[in-house]
């Protein structure tokens, strides 16, 4: 049973906005998702992802974030080790260090704010969880560019990645599968390219991997480094 919604898109938006070109944006996600490297996200000045009762993992070697953190906003992240934690919202959903429509400490910001993209919601067609209503307003807006067949070809593997994880989560009891929306959708970027084989012509071709690969390619994105 499908338990993750999918992302319902108007059939026509004046308020779209552009979501770059999609290979692109794959190539940046998969960078952010596996190396940590920074996502370009186009906020112009959005800030539903500060706002959407959304707790934000701070990783030990974040010296910097945790000195411009008061402790007393912090929590030890739960399943975590020792030294991993939380910063979460006020009682409106919004992070304590977004004042005045602003991140107050946007230059010393953590890690998982640094490569945070709604996009991926865009991306994989999941919808965001049900506090996230500003996060969900904004991922129907969004709309990639494909510069080709080969582009068409890895959002369908990335859509197929979302629906097959979420469809098979009680089949992957071994390598289990998040509930979360956001962790989800990472994860089907992570995996999309099980999904995808050369077609024979050069180009790329949408597949079903089978169980075992996806259980398989879900065990080494979710495997601790």
């Amino acid at each position: 049973m499908r338990t993750i919604r999918r992302v319902q898109r108007p059939d026509a938006d004046d308020g779209s906005l552009d979501a770059g070109d999609f290979s692109a944006w794959l190539r940046s996600a998969l960078s952010a998702i596996r190396d940590g490297a920074p996502s370009a996200v186009p906020c112009a000045g959005c800030t539903a992802c500060c706002s959407s009762s959304q707790f934000v993992h701070i990783e030990p070697d974040e010296a910097d974030v945790l000195a411009h953190i008061p402790a007393a906003l912090l929590f030890p992240a739960p399943g975590r080790p020792h030294g991993h934690v939380l910063l979460g919202f006020d009682e409106r959903g919004h992070c304590p260090m977004l004042v005045e429509g602003g991140c107050s400490i946007y230059e010393h910001r953590p890690r998982t704010c640094r490569t945070y993209d709604c996009r991926v919601f865009a991306a994989t067609g999941i919808e965001p969880g049900a506090a996230q209503v500003a996060i969900a307003h904004r991922a129907r807006r969004w709309r990639f560019r494909e510069a080709d067949a080969d582009a068409r070809a890895e959002q369908v593997a990335v859509e197929s990645a979302g629906r097959s994880l979420d469809e098979r989560r009680t089949r992957l009891a071994a390598t289990p599968v998040p509930a979360d929306p956001t962790q989800l959708a990472v994860l089907a970027v992570d995996v999309h390219d099980v999904f995808l084989q050369p077609d024979g012509a050069g180009g790329l071709t949408v597949v079903d991997p089978g169980l075992d690969a996806l259980a398989d390619a879900v065990a080494r994105a979710t495997r601790p480094t």
